[in-house]
């Protein structure tokens, strides 16, 4: 199968092609630098140049291939304030990938997002869907552009949505874990939000990506995927594992320090929202293999001096 991915050389992507190419498919990604297109060749995929932007781009790619799988999104105006305009631009995707696939019962598969689908009860497939979606925020407009993907299985396109959990850990990460680690090492304290109990879920990246592989081959039109191995680690836990290895005091931050604090990451840590995989490890068989999160942080590779 000819898979195109964008986002082909992020985080997730750079374990997705690897995955693919293993399983026998042949890929092309999406590139949208020099860098990123040398990286692309060099883990022997191909690449197209171009941005989500690029629509006419987007269109060919998807006409040429026998599947697509959507993983960028516009983190960096997301996270700096403009996170309409990145939801605007990963919709404009998806419904040019949307037309491309119609009737050919080609995959469309893309990355969204555990948090915030049920805040305080543990989110299952089956939840943030409709009228009764839990959404708050910024997120709303992602989780929104998921049910658009969805009602394609209506259109003959064999569509799925792996929500991804707000950690996709492993050696390299720098997410909210390593952006955590550098607010203990900058303030001199691990700190945590109430009494640290809220539910932080995760997985490690190399199970995401294989996820991400088992939806290509084989996931049902209109399927709801949880990529999740942890389903929620208490946010108390993780800091004391910082603390520890960053050799730190460990305290909760009161409320109203915690944006001086924290930062941008003050109105994602305190909420608490884990989330299941039961339903999606039935319907393909995924299981995660990797180190979970604890586990993981305590190899020690998140603490490595930055200057490393």
């Amino acid at each position: 199968m000819r898979v195109f991915v964008t986002g082909a050389s992020g985080w997730i992507g750079s374990a997705v092609v690897p995955e693919l190419l293993a399983a026998g498919h042949q890929v092309v990604g999406l590139a949208r630098s020099d860098r990123s297109l040398a990286a692309l060749e060099a883990a022997g995929a191909q690449a197209r140049r171009g941005t989500l932007d690029d629509l006419d781009v987007l269109k060919d790619a998807a006409a040429e291939s026998d599947g697509v799988i959507h993983l960028a999104f516009k983190h960096e105006i997301a996270f700096s304030g403009d996170f309409q305009g990145a939801a605007d631009a990963d919709r404009r995707a998806v419904e040019t990938f949307g037309d491309v696939l119609a009737g050919s019962d080609r995959p469309l598969i893309i990355a969204s997002g555990t948090l915030g689908v049920a805040p305080g009860q543990l989110a299952t497939e089956l939840d943030g869907h409709g009228a009764t979606a839990a959404m708050f925020g910024g997120p709303a407009g992602r989780q929104a552009t998921g049910e658009v993907v969805l009602a394609l299985a209506d259109r003959g396109v064999r569509s799925s949505v792996v929500r991804l959990p707000p950690t996709n850990h492993g050696d390299g990460d720098n997410g909210f874990m390593s952006t955590l680690v550098g607010i203990a090492r900058a303030m001199g304290v691990s700190g945590y939000l109430g009494d640290g109990a809220n539910r932080w879920p995760a997985v490690h990246r190399l199970d995401s990506a294989r996820l991400f592989g088992l939806a290509v081959d084989k996931a049902p039109a209109g399927s709801t995927l949880h990529a999740v191995a942890d389903e929620g680690v208490p946010v108390r836990e993780i800091a004391e594992v910082i603390g520890r290895h960053l050799d730190v005091p460990v305290a909760a931050i009161p409320a109203e320090d915690a944006g001086e604090h924290f930062s941008w990451l003050a109105g994602f840590l305190g909420v608490d929202s884990p989330a299941s995989s039961t339903l999606t490890r039935e319907l393909l068989g995924w299981r995660p293999t990797n180190p979970g999160l604890i586990e993981d942080l305590e190899q020690g590779h998140y603490f490595r001096s930055p200057s490393a």
